[in-house]
């Protein structure tokens, strides 16, 4: 493909990085990411990947704006509150950058439709807020051979890795092999969360995804990276793959996508 002029002028900070260059900018055009949630990390994420120039974006959301969305969710506003997320995202996105393809998913994300959706993806990001998502995400990206950029935010503390539990790396099962009782682990509207918390976390996310298709730098594919805003700290911490995981492990013994998703789905 040839750049248009105006694309040349869009994208001309990538096109002089000799990592990124033209080669580079054509990979993202012709990508394809899938957004988990239209909230607080995923309004960064589609935000950033659309000004990037990747070219097909899949947003999917079931909820409608609520005003209480507007502290952390930046592609909302006043006057989409009511509409549906995945609606307002694409009038966000679409007008930021024309040459994306916003692709809008209201449907209940579910055992049974999760492979379809995911399948037509390179590379599938999480924001969602609750385990049962994350494991339902985490298991079809492992089955499609999918790199899942998966990023969670509570309170003022928020955490990034990279998954391909299909190489020798870890999958959000070797990360947390069991879901915590329910009630043990809040969620973010019952302890909060630091607005900016969710740019930051949701910028970082962004950063892996366009690495992963360039092919560039060091994604944290068995790295958490933990960020605290309150001391303004980063860490990474080593996660291995566990031998003894169920889906990634030497003797797996789950060999579908199971289990189910509770929709307060975009953090």
């Amino acid at each position: 493909m040839e750049f248009r002029e105006d694309q040349v002028e869009r994208y001309s900070r990538h096109i002089i990085l000799k990592e990124v260059g033209g080669t580079g900018q054509k990979k993202l055009l012709n990508a394809r990411v899938l957004v988990i949630g239209a909230g607080g990390l995923g309004s960064p994420v589609s935000m950033y990947l659309a000004a990037a120039g990747v070219g097909t974006i899949g947003i999917v959301d079931m909820d409608d704006v609520d005003l209480s969305n507007l502290q952390r969710q930046i592609l909302h506003s006043t006057q989409t509150v009511g509409k549906p997320k995945v609606h307002s995202a694409f009038e966000t996105l679409t007008a930021m950058n024309p040459d994306v393809r916003v692709i809008p998913v209201t449907d209940r994300l579910t055992a049974d439709n999760v492979l379809d959706l995911f399948r037509d993806y390179d590379v599938i990001v999480d924001g969602s807020d609750n385990f049962g998502t994350r494991y339902v995400v985490n298991d079809a990206a492992f089955f499609l051979r999918k790199p899942l950029v998966s990023g969670s935010i509570l309170r003022f503390e928020g955490q990034v890795i990279v998954l391909e539990g299909y190489r020798e790396t870890p999958c959000y099962r070797c990360l947390y092999p069991e879901a915590p009782p329910p009630g043990l682990v809040p969620s973010c509207s019952e302890a909060g969360v630091l607005g900016v918390l969710a740019g930051t976390v949701g910028t970082l996310q962004a950063s892996e995804v366009v690495k992963l298709i360039l092919g560039i730098g060091e994604p944290l594919r068995d790295r958490l990276l933990i960020y605290d805003a309150l001391a303004m700290s980063f860490r990474k911490v080593r996660v291995p793959k566990d031998p003894n995981c169920p889906l990634c492990g030497k003797n797996p013994l789950i060999h579908t996508v199971s289990g189910s998703t509770d929709w307060a789905c975009s953090i």
